[in-house]
Order: C-alpha cells, then sequence, then structure tokens
C-alpha cells in the first residue's frame, strides 16, 4: 500500500491563507475530490490531512473531509498546545481521526519557540496519549531541536520536509550538521516532502535533491523516512506525481529494499494507522 504521509486540503480565502500569493496556482480550493484524482496520478492508494491553519476550525475541516473520503487514512491537526487545560482539549478530540497535532512553528519569530515551557508541556501531553507531533521549523529554529527532542519525552515524532534545506541556492552547512544531530533521537522521523518547492521552482533537476535525500537516509536510516506529496503546495514547482518519483527514483538508486517502508510502512509506524 502507498501512503501519502503528507497533504494539505483547504476552501481558499485570502483572508485566511495569508501566506499564499493571490493568483498563485494555489489560490484556490482543493478539496479531497482533487486529493484522489491527484492521488491516482502516482497511484496512491491512502494519505494523511495536515493542519495550515492555526484554528480549531482548520481541524474540524480535515475531520469533515476525512469523514467523506475514506482514503483519507486521519488527520494531523492543530490544538492550541500552549493551553493550560491542554489535557481537557486532546480528551474532548478523542475518539475523532486524529492521528496527530503541528504547530507552525516556522512563523514564530523566536529562534527558540520550541523550548517554551509551556510549548514542550503540550507536545508531551500529545505525545503521552499516543498522538504523534509534527514539526515544522525553519532553519533559525532548526539548532533548538536536539533539546526540545530530549524534553519532550518518549513518543513519535515527524520532522516535516526534512527541515526544508535551500536547495535553490545549493545550502549545505548549518542544516546537515543540525539534521545529523537530530536524527540521532531515536523517536523522530523525517518526511522527505516539500522538497521540490525548495528547489528552483522553474528549472529543478533530480539531481538537484540527491546529496539532501542521500544526506537524510544515511543519518536516519530508510526505517524513520516516510514520504509525502505537500499536495497542494507543491504545484508551485511541480505536479503530484513529481514529488513522488524524485523520491521514488533515489530510493530504487540506492535502496529498493526499501521502498515498501518508504511508501507505506513507514506512514503506519509513524502515525500509528490502523487501515483495516
Amino acid at each position: 500500500m502507498r501512503i501519502d504521509a503528507h497533504h494539505h486540503l483547504w476552501a481558499y480565502t485570502a483572508e485566511s491563507f495569508g501566506w499564499i500569493e493571490p493568483g498563485s496556482a494555489i489560490a484556490r480550493d482543493f478539496d479531497a475530490e482533487d486529493l484522489v484524482a491527484a492521488m491516482d496520478t502516482a497511484g496512491v492508494d491512502r494519505a494523511v490531512a495536515v493542519q495550515a491553519r492555526q484554528c480549531d476550525g482548520e481541524t474540524d475541516f480535515l475531520l469533515a473531509c476525512a469523514e467523506r473520503q475514506p482514503r483519507i487514512a486521519g488527520v494531523v491537526g492543530w490544538i492550541d498546545l500552549r493551553a493550560a487545560d491542554i489535557a481537557d482539549r486532546l480528551e474532548q478530540r478523542a475518539g475523532q481521526s486524529i492521528l496527530g497535532y503541528r504547530h507552525v512553528v516556522q512563523d514564530e519569530p523566536d529562534p527558540d519557540f520550541l523550548l517554551g515551557d509551556a510549548f514542550v508541556r503540550g507536545v508531551g501531553a500529545v505525545l503521552a496519549r499516543g498522538l504523534t507531533y509534527d514539526i515544522l521549523v525553519n532553519a533559525a529554529q532548526l539548532g533548538s531541536l536536539p533539546r526540545f527532542l530530549d524534553r519532550c519525552g518518549e513518543g513519535r515524532l515527524v520532522l516535516d520536509h526534512a527541515a526544508k534545506p535551500d536547495i535553490r541556492a545549493g545550502a549545505w552547512h548549518p542544516w546537515a550538521d543540525q539534521i545529523a544531530a537530530a536524527a540521532q533521537h531515536p523517536d523522530l522521523f523525517c518526511k522527505v516532502s516539500g522538497l521540490v518547492t525548495e528547489a528552483d521552482h522553474a528549472a529543478w533537476q533530480l539531481s538537484d535533491f540527491e546529496r539532501y535525500l542521500d544526506h537524510v537516509f544515511s543519518r536516519f536510516g530508510a526505517d524513520r523516512v516516510l514520504w509525502g506529496s505537500d499536495w497542494p503546495v507543491c504545484a508551485l514547482a511541480g505536479c503530484y506525481r513529481d514529488t513522488f518519483e524524485i523520491v521514488e527514483q533515489f530510493v530504487a538508486r540506492h535502496c529498493p529494499e526499501a521502498a515498501t517502508a518508504v511508501f507505506g510502512g513507514n506512514a503506519i509506524r509513524a502515525y500509528a494507522l490502523d487501515l483495516a
């Protein structure tokens, strides 16, 4: 079974999605039917919906989409992780198709946002319930990641988009060293998702991704790497199938025996998916 570990859905308005450039390829609605059509271009069976807005309504919207479309395996939603009553809020969501939660940390100006006491406590509460926490950070915040991982306790954590290396500029350090440090944490998975939009949108080539993928696979091991499309954001630089083929061709060249894990099995473990 092929599983897309990272996609989005939205009913677009400029007010709700201020990070989307008006008039761009993604400044429109993307619903579950659009998702299924895209998945079929790459033979993908199931997918994990991930939040793109910081509000409870986003989680409700994604849960409603999952209810209507059975090929959505579950939802990584948003919740106020710094809330004093975080345990009660998590309990109110119990029994829903929630796989885990995410906060868009990359939009926070504080490079040490991950280390805030209330935030760490909230993530710990998520992990304690057997849910997954998705980590989305920018380059300035990546250095805090090992300390955050040490503080938040045992549980499943997933680093989104391989921490967004600047592939367009060919940048390497400090990303490479910081990824290697984070990978030493045994509970951390890494998504090779969103890479196409970190490359030159108009002129990327498969070779542009080679050393970044090689570094991620060598540090995490193929048993902790999972593929995600980051659709529809990927449409800024390529189609859904492009995101699959970038990783598929790398795996075919370097670790073909890991294809089942990278394109499905690792997502099942990272999100404790029940696909019965």
